[in-house]
């Protein structure tokens, strides 16, 4: 091994630096994040077009659940399925693998004769949602430099914002011009485009290094990174992380060593609260409980296109401080606005209001201010966790389990929404989820350290050392990586 190291480090010598390089690296992060507005339009859609969906096929209640949660069905199994596919074939070889699904599933949900095929359709679709999920924060995270790894990484929650809105604008603007099946079906355009684009873009150096060789690797870098010192520094320490590997180590035997717990909890649980504080099933539902409370159809669905543009600014806010600001700090300061909002909504609407009226428009004021909090807090940093706290040798098993258990929050948050709405009623259900979010809040604070400017390799010797964990003093005590231009998280 100490012979390729050197073999690699001659090759940097070598290596013809270009000057594309951070044009590369930020192709590579955008093309491979619009998965994530597939993402966010594949699942936000059913918002405006289930409408639609229930008049044609005369859907219940519980079925409009199936037809909305179906998808997120096969996410969580998509999301497992990822790791695999990942680790065997490589992070690049997995999106293409992603898109081709979405593809085919987005026109397999356009072409449902009946309200089973399309449930079927959408599961199908849900395997690509998941895998996404999966696979591209860990191909964002392995191609970026430490010190810009949460603003690429977060692109793909740009992207589920950028989707979301446009399942908005579409479901609010084309809803007399384009059928439902139009809706689903043009999707499939941007996954298309995606797939032939990453044939031409870099595969994760991480990855090559420990499947064909330091050199490949190297030759990876060289495409993303525009100094030789920083190619040879990351070489380096991606030669003593592969080194290092344990044959336990490796894959879903990995997870239960001691040493990797605190990522585990840390990691798990803010991907619980992503998903159970409210927020998806704000996306999914608003323009139904909107009609319910007395909004009419258009105002529902406007308000549905307000709740996607929040989200769509707070996550682009979100990647553009979350390096600066830091992970943990930007979720202990939004997270209580998150609670004190959903505290005011409830009220909202347990005082039944008549339309029209102030309390009515409270309602929007109070649901578009839980989505700028929510959104600009712990849905930024759900998905970047999974994909920067888990060491190498066992990461796509790590982050399959985390994106899992997104999905698979997702899936019951979803699938109990309106069963839920019917046993507490409205104004109960926004107050069962402040308490989800209070709880977020303590949990982030006693178990989340900070790891904004720490490389993955520096997270990973915390982990070993046991000093992953945050501190009252300064709120994390990663060690920072040795780039100058890291932004440093503020002690406080």
């Amino acid at each position: 091994m100490c012979a390729e190291r050197q073999d690699a480090l001659n090759a940097i010598k070598n290596l013809e630096i270009s000057p594309k390089a951070d044009r590369v690296l930020w192709v590579a992060a955008c093309v491979s994040a619009i998965c994530g507005g597939l993402y966010g339009y594949d699942t936000g859609i059913i918002s405006g077009a289930l409408l639609l969906i229930t008049r044609d096929f005369h859907l219940t209640s519980v079925q409009e659940e199936m037809v909305t949660a179906a998808i997120l069905v096969g996410a969580v199994f998509g999301s497992l399925g990822g790791s695999w596919l990942s680790e065997r074939f490589g992070r690049r070889l997995s999106v293409m693998v992603v898109t081709a699904v979405f593809v085919a599933g987005a026109l397999a949900c356009a072409r449902a004769p009946d309200m089973g095929a399309l449930v079927v359709a959408r599961v199908f679709l849900g395997l690509a949602v998941g895998g996404a999920t999966q696979v591209v924060p860990t191909y964002i995270s392995e191609l970026a430099p430490a010190s810009r790894r949460g603003g690429l990484v977060t692109l793909f929650n740009v992207a589920i914002g950028v989707g979301i809105f446009l399942a908005g604008v579409v479901g609010f603007a084309m809803r007399g011009v384009w059928s439902w099946r139009a809706m689903l079906a043009v999707a499939a355009i941007p996954a298309a485009f995606v797939f032939v684009c990453m044939m031409f873009l870099p595969k994760s150096p991480r990855w090559i290094a420990e499947n064909e060789g330091l050199e490949s690797a190297v030759d990876q870098l060289g495409r993303v990174r525009s100094s030789r010192k920083v190619i040879q520094r990351e070489i380096v320490e991606i030669h003593d992380a592969v080194t290092n590997m344990r044959d336990e180590e490796r894959g879903w035997r990995g997870l239960r060593l001691p040493w990797v717990r605190p990522a585990l909890v840390a990691a798990l649980g803010v991907a619980f609260f992503t998903q159970a504080g409210g927020l998806e099933m704000m996306i999914y539902y608003t323009p139904t409980f909107l009609s319910g409370a007395g909004f009419g159809g258009s105002s529902a669905l406007l308000t549905s296109l307000g709740v996607a543009s929040v989200y769509l600014v707070m996550t682009i806010l979100g990647s553009l401080f979350v390096d600066r600001i830091g992970r943990r700090r930007l979720m202990l300061v939004m997270g209580p606005g998150a609670v004190l909002s959903l505290v005011g909504l409830g009220s909202m609407f347990a005082l039944h209001p008549a339309a029209g009226s102030v309390a009515s428009w409270l309602i929007v004021v109070f649901l578009l201010l839980f989505m700028l909090f929510n959104s600009g807090g712990i849905q930024v940093v759900g998905w970047l966790l999974g994909a920067e706290l888990f060491p190498l040798p066992m990461r796509a098993a790590a982050s399959s389990l985390h994106a899992a258990m997104l999905w698979g929050t997702n899936l019951v948050v979803t699938a109990t929404a309106l069963s839920l709405v019917q046993w507490l009623s409205l104004g109960g259900t926004m107050w069962l989820y402040a308490l989800v979010n209070l709880v977020s809040v303590v949990f982030v604070w006693r178990f989340v350290p900070e790891t904004a400017g720490a490389s993955l390799e520096d997270i990973e010797t915390a982990l070993r050392h046991g000093c992953f964990a945050p501190t009252a003093a300064n709120h994390y005590r990663i060690p920072p990586a040795a780039d100058d231009d890291a932004p440093q998280p503020k002690a406080g």
